[in-house]
């Protein structure tokens, strides 16, 4: 495996998330980290644009923790390898996850030395699996039809944004394609990846439902996201300012 193997940090504490980027020396060891979250919601959201080859994952976090968030993710990439992190008061809590496939789990605080090896040997079983996160083959790709199946998927899109289950890997098995393929095919005829249409669509209509001064939380489930903390991280990126200050404005 030539690529760099990608990493995914989710944890509901940023500093965390930091210290453990600074810790270690991702480039010896063939890997990068491609991005982070600070909750189950969130990192399910955008698990399908990232396609991490190893989670570490946080066992307590709000809205979903760790143990669901690898139900979830597991179900859905079966050979993603999933290293559980927790403190040692919630060592019994991690122990459920003993029926889940999770490679690993450490304690909290981790160090380098105990994080190193077991990010080597989750890279020696990855590079010995092959075809992992490559391409289907053409013929799973054949299932739809390559004429306006990008139109047929952005009107299902349009017409269904606010369910909270939504995600790449859905349409792609909805419409007969690999997640990775789609992916690629998406982002060629719109121009956008998957979740930053997907987003899109929530936000112009979290912006609609924002204007008849709705609480933030009820905005956030109302288009699909139910993560509040998610939800407003990306209306201020969308628009520019936070919602409370959207309402303020548009709200007389």
């Amino acid at each position: 495996m030539n690529r760099a193997l990608r990493v995914m940090i989710i944890d509901d504490e940023e500093s965390a998330r930091k210290l453990m980027r600074a810790a270690i020396d991702w480039d010896s060891l063939g890997m990068e980290v491609v991005g982070e979250a600070a909750s189950g919601i969130e990192a399910i959201n955008i698990i399908d644009d990232l396609r991490p080859d190893i989670a570490f994952v946080d066992i307590s976090m709000p809205f979903m923790d760790g143990i669901e968030f690898t139900e979830v993710a597991t179900a859905r990439y079966p050979k993603l390898i999933i290293i559980i992190m927790t403190a040692i008061d919630k060592f019994e809590y991690a122990r459920k996850c003993v029926s889940l496939p999770v490679f690993d789990y450490m304690l909290k605080p981790m160090v380098r030395a105990e994080i190193t090896p077991v990010l080597e040997r989750a890279a020696d079983k990855l590079k010995k699996e092959k075809d992992y996160w490559e391409e289907q083959k053409s013929d799973e790709e054949g299932g739809a039809s390559e004429e306006s199946s990008t139109d047929m998927i952005t009107r299902y899109l349009e017409e269904n944004f606010t369910d909270k289950e939504l995600n790449l890997a859905f349409i792609a098995q909805h419409f007969g394609f690999s997640a990775s393929y789609l992916s690629r095919k998406f982002k060629a005829d719109t121009g956008k990846k998957f979740v930053e249409y997907l987003t899109d669509l929530r936000m112009k209509k979290a912006m609609e439902i924002a204007k008849g001064n709705v609480k933030m939380y009820q905005a956030a489930a109302e288009v699909g996201i139910p993560d509040p903390n998610y939800f407003s991280r990306c209306f201020k990126k969308y628009t520019g300012m936070s919602y409370s200050d959207y309402v303020a404005e548009h709200v007389k």
